[in-house]
């Protein structure tokens, strides 16, 4: 072990005290040791211990913990904290523009374990509404954290979608004249995108030849029918190649799970008609085609049809914005700023719903915030009919499963989202317990993002889908469909069994900001996946139909 990797060991003891709050003295002492290590002209290795303890910036202390590495080749001290340190807690060392103290606040204080719920708690802006945290550091911490997560190989659908899009009106000039598609993964709008693929009809040297003379790529490595290339915007692309005659039919397979295309392939063809569009390959098999974003499972070649596929919602079915917030709590806009963005769009509604008083790092309501609240919201309606804002909150579901205020105060509000927003380490017990508990409680119209889960982030904690969907069915309770990026919860491959049961889906943006709104979208693409139809929906009903549908919720639940 060289004197480097002595003073790293050393370093990190001291940072990781800090994080823990520990003895402020000693944890200055190793970072000067490790800044005297790192200095020093002799390898420590080649040193005699007995001297070790002399030498200039070393205590005996510290001199007895160089023995240990150099012996044991690991710092005891340093491993019993790491083992009471989760790995994100860490891994924040490596943020830019937050240091062990703030990191000590980001776990302690805002209980926050990784660097993607950081992330999120910065783009909900909770971040500098703490101490030693303002709107200047919130901001660098999250362009440092995009910045790491852009060098570490996967991505959000949103994230990749405008790069994708780009790329390809690059490519149409670098390949003028020649088929070229965007194809793989994000095409079946999958929640995560680990590359960028698009197939060119040209042969491989061919291809090889010409992204050797772009600047932005660089190539990896090729094979016999595809090159993955890195590119300046930190996200790997493949380029696949297939002759014309092959094109439609090997862009299908690159559009599919493995299980779909095989069964897909095999099925026996009726004619040989030429093929000129995707819809010719799937007529050939009495099949109608089959958009990539359905492209998962083998059964559905059995059962789709025409028809299905047209009735599947679209961005344009949206009639409403259901769950955002506003400055109230946490967001960055006024109510009358979010209900303009809305009327924007088109859009007929807005359920404001801002966070209420157990989320004290979301500035959650006060009772007399909330009444102060309803009457801004009255005379909002009133100079902005016939567009509506409803009055609901996102009410955190406690950890005995209750909702965050009294049933008196619940009753003020037209709607009522439930949510977990703490203690989100949960056993599959526990996690059912609140969940139940928060679906039975009359008040309680949509249950917010089911599993919590922050994707490529943090996992959502256990449930069992289908005993929660069962209740929902049970107690007139909606499930959200929370459309933010890192979120995407409830899971589209659990949505059927809640059409089965006759569930409403929401899709809701969650928006903190008028940009936000537009988030709805990302909630689309993937309840497309599902089959969810517009009837389906919550945020499809007209304005008209969301009123009744309340006031029909109230009576099934004698409110």
């Amino acid at each position: 072990m060289d004197n480097y990797q002595i003073a790293d060991n050393f370093s990190l003891l001291s940072k990781i005290m800090d994080i823990h709050g520990e003895n402020g003295f000693k944890a200055k002492s190793y970072a000067s040791a490790a800044f005297a290590i790192e200095k020093l002209s002799i390898p420590l290795l080649d040193y005699p211990k007995e001297k070790i303890a002399s030498l200039q910036g070393i205590g005996v202390s510290t001199a007895q913990k160089i023995i240990e590495l150099l012996e044991t080749g690991k710092l005891q001290a340093l491993e019993n904290l790491l083992t009471n340190t989760p790995a994100g807690i860490v891994e924040m060392l490596q943020i830019k523009g937050i240091g062990p103290k703030k990191i000590h606040s980001i776990w302690k204080e805002m209980e926050l374990e990784t660097i993607g719920e950081l992330l999120y708690a910065c783009k909900e802006n909770r971040l500098k509404m703490y101490k030693g945290f303002g709107e200047k550091t919130q901001q660098n911490v999250m362009q440092s954290i995009e910045f790491y997560f852009s060098n570490k190989g996967s991505f959000l659908y949103a994230q990749v979608l405008p790069i994708a899009a780009s790329l390809q009106e690059f490519l149409k000039t670098v390949f003028p004249n020649v088929q070229l598609a965007l194809t793989g993964a994000l095409p079946r709008q999958l929640e995560t995108i680990d590359q960028i693929e698009f197939l060119v009809a040209l042969d491989i040297q061919t291809i090889a030849a010409i992204l050797q003379t772009i600047p932005e790529f660089s190539i990896v490595s090729q094979t016999n029918n595809a090159i993955t290339v890195n590119t300046t915007f930190h996200i790997t692309v493949v380029f696949h190649q297939a002759d014309t005659a092959q094109f439609i039919a090997r862009n299908i397979e690159l559009c599919a799970s493995s299980e779909f295309w095989n069964t897909l392939s095999a099925t026996e063809k009726i004619n040989n008609n030429p093929i000129t569009v995707e819809a010719d390959y799937f007529n050939q098999r009495q099949l109608p085609w089959i958009p990539a974003f359905l492209r998962e499972d083998a059964n559905l070649l059995q059962t789709i049809t025409a028809a299905q596929i047209d009735s599947i919602i679209q961005s344009t079915d949206i009639k409403g914005i259901i769950h955002c917030h506003s400055n109230w709590s946490d967001g960055n806009n006024t109510i009358e700023e979010m209900a303009l963005g809305a009327m924007e769009l088109g859009l007929e509604y807005l359920v404001l719903s801002d966070h209420s008083k157990s989320a004290f790092y979301a500035q959650g309501l006060s009772v007399e915030k909330i009444i102060a609240q309803h009457q801004h919201i009255d005379a909002l309606n009133k100079k902005l009919s016939p567009f509506k804002i409803f009055k609901s909150i996102e009410s955190d579901i406690l950890n005995d499963g209750q909702l965050d205020y009294e049933p008196e105060v619940l009753a003020l509000f037209d709607l009522v989202i439930a949510s977990v927003h703490s203690n989100l380490k949960m056993t599959e017990d526990k996690a059912m317990m609140r969940l139940m508990t928060a679906i039975e409680n009359p008040f309680t119209t949509i249950l917010g993002h089911m599993t919590g889960r922050l994707l490529l982030s943090r996992p959502g904690y256990p449930v069992s889908h289908k005993k929660i969907i069962d209740a929902c069915a049970a107690n007139d309770v909606a499930i959200e469909l929370n459309a933010h990026p890192s979120r995407l919860d409830i899971d589209w491959r659990e949505i059927n069994y809640a059409l089965e049961k006759g569930v409403y889906i929401s899709i809701n943006p969650d928006a903190h900001s008028v940009s936000g709104l537009k988030d709805t979208v990302y909630g689309v693409s993937v309840a497309q996946k599902a089959r969810l139809q517009p009837q389906q929906n919550l945020s499809s009903l007209s304005l008209s139909e969301f009123e009744n549908y309340l006031v029909q919720m109230r009576r099934n639940k004698s409110l």
